[in-house]
């Protein structure tokens, strides 16, 4: 819903510290030359805009919702300016999803100017640019979703439930940028903080950083009662690997 949620409910206790305003969740990471977005929301094109995006090589999105695939028409001036096509990885479910809600940038009756975008269902470990990249199982409630280990970090968003198999994936992993909705009450489709911690704890990582909070999660607060190598993240934060 993004924070504060649409009317600024709730605005008055979040403007004492702008960490507490949230985007809807993406990440955008950078490695020689080459530049990777994970999912694009609704606020993408003003995400873009402040991180200063000027060159999109691939997308990877972790499922169908719209928090995390409207932004797939604000993509199109990329198109524009690279005068190519993006190659887009995620699920075979969400690919469906993309193909029906976004039908006008597909087929015979593609309108004119749209994004132009290739879906490639990810399934095995692949190599896109300078990135290795594996896509991790997860479970959002009954929904089947993918998160993203991208050499060694890893990407999780609109988690609750991880399976054993994909935790064997993230042994080697040194950081985890991870979803957690609120210190509490538990939720059906998203972990906790504590839920959170106590994941990132069981798989060793040593350094981790927490999204997709909700509007009363407060950042400074939250920070002194995380652990040292747990952080809320904010938006438009960098980190360096």
């Amino acid at each position: 819903m993004g924070v504060p949620v649409a009317g600024g409910f709730y605005k008055r206790e979040l403007v004492a510290d702008s960490r507490n305003m949230r985007s809807r969740c993406s990440a955008w990471i950078q490695q020689d030359g080459f530049s990777l977005v994970i999912d694009v929301g609704p606020e993408f094109r003003l995400q873009s805009i402040s991180a200063g995006i000027t060159q999109i090589d691939a997308v990877l999105i972790t499922h169908e919702h719209m928090d995390h695939v409207a932004g797939i028409d604000d993509l199109r001036m990329y198109n524009y300016i690279q005068k190519d096509s993006i190659p887009l990885y995620t699920t075979p479910s969400a690919i469906e999803s993309i193909k029906s809600r976004f039908h006008y940038l597909f087929g015979a009756g593609r309108y004119p100017g749209s994004t132009r975008v290739q879906l490639h269902a990810i399934h095995d470990p692949i190599q896109v640019g300078p990135f290795a990249i594996t896509a991790i199982p997860a479970k959002h409630g009954e929904l089947d979703i993918i998160g993203f280990k991208i050499n060694d970090l890893c990407y999780l968003t609109d988690v609750k439930e991880i399976p054993e198999e994909s935790k064997s994936l993230l042994k080697d992993v040194q950081v985890i940028i991870l979803s957690a909705l609120r210190w509490e009450p538990e939720h059906p489709t998203h972990l906790s903080i504590p839920d959170a911690v106590d994941l990132i704890s069981e798989l060793g990582i040593p350094e981790a950083y927490l999204i997709h909070m909700n509007g009363q999660t407060k950042h400074g607060p939250s920070n002194k009662r995380l652990p040292d190598h747990v952080k809320l993240a904010y938006d438009q934060q960098t980190i360096y690997l």
